[in-house]
């Protein structure tokens, strides 16, 4: 009997051994790959409370440093290019801080987007808005403003800015109540900024809620609500 023979044979049985558990592996390793995904994937909402519901959860999961980042592939990008059916409309500030994909982690498809300076309805905001609900079949509509927001900041302190950019002052001026605020020393802002943010959401809420084409879903197809995101921490705060 040749001993080199049985030491040759035996590497060689390792050697296959080994290449196919790495074999294994990877296969086993490319099937996990596929399934978390999918695993990840929350049901779409069925309902409003539904919508609403998955809009807290995903903000929670945001600030917990927990981000599933569901549905940010180009293979979701390929699913609704031709479809959309995004279950919540969000008119919120165009605040570079202020990313509802992901402070609400979401992912492609999922939100309609309506960014625009103070987050105010105006006639093309809210048709975009009808359009998001009554063609596309959000659930779920949201007025998002921000902690520090510079144009309540400017039209609660009653600026006039140069060219169109007074024009969204002007929108929230008939919104807020009170008189000037009083300087944070901290950031430089008004303190109570914060409290004219709020009344701003509050005022935009009632203007969406006024829609004649919104106004035919409310409350039982289609929940219009507000709220107001910290920069400091991240959360949103519905109101």
């Amino acid at each position: 009997m040749n001993p080199n023979k049985h030491f040759t044979e035996r590497r060689d049985f390792l050697r296959l051994g080994a290449t196919g558990a790495l074999g294994m592996m990877v296969a086993a390793s490319d099937l996990l790959w596929q399934t978390q995904p999918a695993e990840a994937q929350a049901l779409p909402p069925k309902t409003p409370d539904q919508a609403l519901q998955e809009l807290i959860a995903g903000n929670q999961r945001f600030i917990t440093n927990q981000r599933q980042c569901r549905n940010q592939s180009l293979e979701q990008l390929q699913k609704v290019a031709c479809k959309q059916i995004p279950f919540a409309a969000i008119l919120s500030c165009a605040d570079s801080r202020v990313a509802p994909e992901i402070i609400f982690d979401q992912g492609i498809g999922d939100i309609f987007d309506v960014r625009v300076a103070g987050n105010i309805v105006t006639r093309e905001t809210r048709g975009s808005i009808e359009y998001a609900v009554t063609a596309l079949g959000s659930q779920l509509v949201v007025v998002l403003g921000h902690q520090r927001c510079g144009a309540v900041i400017a039209a609660a302190d009653n600026e006039v800015l140069p060219g169109d950019i007074n024009s969204f002052v002007d929108a929230i001026k008939p919104c807020l109540k009170g008189g000037k605020p009083l300087l944070d020393p901290q950031c430089g802002k008004p303190a109570n900024v914060d409290v004219a943010v709020v009344q701003n959401v509050q005022c935009q809420v009632r203007q969406l809620q006024e829609s004649t084409l919104l106004g035919k879903l409310c409350p039982q197809n289609l929940r219009i609500v507000g709220a107001v995101y910290s920069l400091d921490t991240g959360k949103v705060t519905f109101i």
